[in-house]
C-alpha cells in the first residue's frame, strides 16, 4: 500500500489537526505535563521498537525550557531497552496522560542521557535518586483528541473490570519464562512493587 492509497482511504487531515502541531511547550502543554502522572515513552534502536511505561506523581516530569524536558528513570527490571536504543538512535516519542483527562499530549523528538548526580538528586523520592535522567528536546509537540480513551472507557470505573481478569505477575512470568518462582499469589508481587518503588 502507499501513502496515496491510504490517503484515498482516510482523506487528508483537516486543517484543524494539520495546524495543531508546535515546537515548544506553550502554557497549555506545561500545565498539561505538571499535572501528569503517567506517560509512554517510544523508543527504537533503528530496526525494532520499544515502548514503556512510565509513572509517578503529577508533576514527576518537568519542563526544563521551551524545547526540553527532564524525566527520571525509576527502577525496574534492569533490561534498559529504551536506555540502549537512545543511544545509537535518539529519536523519541511520548504520550502523556492524565487521569480523568480524555485528551493526551504528544511529544516527539531526541533524547540523551544523563548521568550527573545533581542532575539525578533533583528528582530524588524517598532519599532514593534514580541512577539516569533523560533530557528530551521537542520536536513536533500536540494535543490528540479522547477518542481512543473514550472507547476504552479509560476513566469511567463502571466500565472497568470487578477483579483482576489476568493471572498474576508471577504466573505469567513462570510460564513464559519455564522459571521457577516462590509464589503465585498478587499479593506478593504487590508487596514487592511497595518496597521497591523507588
Amino acid at each position: 500500500m502507499t501513502p496515496e492509497q491510504l490517503r484515498q482511504i482516510y482523506g487528508a487531515p483537516s486543517p484543524r489537526a494539520a495546524a495543531k502541531v508546535i515546537r515548544e511547550f506553550d502554557r497549555h502543554c506545561r500545565q498539561f505535563i505538571e499535572h501528569s502522572t503517567f506517560l509512554v515513552l517510544a523508543t527504537s534502536d533503528g530496526e525494532n521498537l520499544d515502548v514503556s511505561p512510565k509513572g509517578d506523581p503529577a508533576g514527576f516530569v518537568k519542563v526544563e525550557s521551551d524545547t526540553t524536558l527532564l524525566l527520571p528513570d525509576r527502577p525496574g527490571n534492569n533490561r534498559i531497552d529504551g536506555l540502549i536504543n537512545i543511544l545509537s538512535h535518539p529519536k523519541v516519542a511520548l504520550v502523556f496522560f492524565i487521569p480523568t483527562v480524555s485528551e493526551t499530549l504528544r511529544v516527539n523528538g531526541t533524547a540523551e542521557i544523563l548521568c550527573d548526580a545533581a542532575m539525578c538528586d533533583q528528582f530524588k523520592v524517598n532519599g532514593r535518586s534514580p541512577k539516569t535522567v533523560l533530557r528530551i528536546t521537542a520536536e513536533e509537540v500536540f494535543t490528540h483528541c479522547g477518542k481512543a480513551p473514550l472507547r476504552a472507557g479509560m476513566w469511567k470505573p463502571d466500565t472497568w473490570p470487578a477483579s483482576r481478569p489476568v493471572a498474576s505477575l508471577n504466573e505469567m512470568i513462570r510460564d513464559h519464562a519455564e522459571v521457577s518462582v516462590d509464589s503465585i499469589e498478587q499479593s506478593a508481587v504487590e508487596e514487592l512493587y511497595r518496597k521497591s518503588l523507588y
